[in-house]
């Protein structure tokens, strides 16, 4: 993984994915309070410094990351899932060709 970026950067892409996740309804789950739970008793402020700032962000990062991930993976799951057992002709469309006509109309 690369720079780590903002925090605040990294929260709002952490709830984006998270609202892809749960749908609509996405600021009633643990989750999302979990998370900006976390990102309230780790912030900086002018009384004290968090020495475990870094540590929350890169863990939200990586938590991104697998949110991500599997919002890919799924996108590209249903995509190119089989769907079972294909005619000669749609295979063939499949990749481009198209099966040759036999003599007589039969094909």
């Amino acid at each position: 993984m690369a720079a780590l970026g903002a925090p605040l950067r990294t929260l709002r892409a952490l709830l984006r994915e998270l609202r892809h996740a749960a749908g609509r309804s996405y600021r009633d789950s643990p989750a999302y309070r979990h998370v900006l739970a976390a990102f309230r008793a780790h912030r900086v402020t002018s009384e004290k410094l968090c020495r475990a700032q870094q540590e929350l962000h890169f863990q939200a990062a990586t938590y991104l990351c697998l949110l991500r991930s599997v919002r890919q993976h799924e996108a590209l799951h249903r995509e190119y899932h089989g769907r079972g057992e294909r005619s000669p002709q749609e295979v063939a469309g499949l990749v481009g060709f198209r099966l040759p006509q036999q003599p007589g109309g039969k094909g």
